[in-house]
């Protein structure tokens, strides 16, 4: 298990590797390729401009989000005419913000040999994500997210998660795990008995090579439903958890904020809690940190405000920089990502980094 410090020692490392900050818990013996490697939901966000009458034609309820079956998807997809298609889900999203910074990352998630499949992939290659697919034997089609935008600017989001909730112990490549300094879980894939057994397998593939393991609760609902089950995967597996207010006083069902700290921190070593506009806690063992909210001219569209608040610390964090430090690099790519509609940043997170952190 990882401790919180970052030492300030390079590791030696063939050209081919990266020459990052060597973290405590890190082997320094072993050679890592990637920042961070994560595991999580591939979907793709299909996003159309419509107008009112479509949602009515289609029986959408404005400004909602839905999840939606097969026939639904394939006959919303094909209903929705020219629309604008990218590599999404939460997890996804994290390591494309990491990529955005100048990180090396790699995802793995499942996608179907399908059309939708294939811009999932080419999506994440191109901005820099090393995808591996899982096994995409079955029937299910590749997941996506379809958004109808209409005059008015309301998004109304229909997911169908497909093949992507059928994360097995198969799908697991221990190569690829082993070559990440950090391994980064996505709470949202928990929902499936098997998904929390790979959850678990790797986890400790990660840990057998002297690598970090971090999780995203992803959502208060998702804790609801999963609360033991996350309660022991955190207790026993995690390093660094990443969480919002809402989501961590469902894991430890009080009231209180800092009563649910005083729990989190006898049960893991590093935790980052994001609070809105309040900003963010960074707690350890013996240590707190309190990171302010980077201002904002306008709040557009909070999606992805959290996904890329982790991708900045975990960058941070794997690049040597302190604890708050890190914070303050999550702080920073969390206000870009909601000044505008959609969850991946829309310029280079690296050129943000403030004269003082470069």
């Amino acid at each position: 298990m990882g401790t919180p410090a970052c030492l300030l020692r390079y590791l030696a490392v063939p050209t081919n590797f990266l020459s990052i900050p060597a973290i405590q818990g890190l082997k320094n013996s072993e050679r890592v390729k990637h920042h961070v490697v994560g595991i999580g939901n591939a979907l793709v966000d299909v996003i159309a401009r419509v107008d009112d009458a479509f949602l009515i034609d289609h029986n959408l309820f404005k400004g909602a989000m839905a999840l939606i079956d097969t026939d639904q998807a394939i006959a919303l997809y094909e209903a929705i005419g020219p629309a604008t298609e990218t590599s999404g889900g939460s997890a996804a999203n994290t390591v494309a913000g990491i990529a955005s910074f100048g990180g090396n990352v790699a995802f793995v998630g499942k996608v179907a040999k399908d059309a939708v499949g294939d811009i999932f992939a080419r999506d994440m290659e191109e901005i820099g994500v090393q995808f591996h697919s899982g096994d995409a034997q079955g029937s299910l089609p590749t997941g996506r997210c379809i958004i109808a935008v209409t005059p008015d600017a309301q998004r109304t989001m229909n997911t169908f998660l497909g093949i992507s909730t059928q994360l097995t112990l198969n799908d697991l490549d221990e190569a690829i795990i082993s070559d990440g300094a950090i391994l980064y879980l996505e709470g949202y894939l928990f929902d499936r008995d098997e998904a929390k057994k790979a959850f678990r397998r790797a986890a400790g593939m990660a840990h057998e090579h002297g690598r970090l393991v971090s999780l995203t609760l992803s959502d208060a609902f998702c804790v609801d439903r999963h609360r033991e089950d996350f309660r022991s995967l955190v207790k026993d597996e995690i390093d660094l958890l990443f969480a919002n207010e809402v989501e961590l006083l469902s894991l430890y069902q009080v009231n209180a904020f800092e009563d649910a700290l005083n729990q989190l921190r006898n049960e893991c070593q590093i935790a980052v809690i994001t609070r809105s506009e309040k900003g963010a806690v960074i707690v350890t063992r013996t240590q707190e940190y309190r990171v302010d909210a980077s201002p904002v001219a306008e709040v557009i569209d909070t999606t992805g405000a959290g996904d890329l608040f982790a991708a900045g610390f975990l960058y941070g964090y794997t690049s040597g920089y302190g604890l708050e430090a890190c914070g303050r690099l999550g702080a920073i790519a969390a206000a870009e990502v909601i000044s505008h509609v959609g969850p991946r940043p829309m310029v280079s997170l690296r050129g943000l980094i403030p004269a003082e952190l470069q």
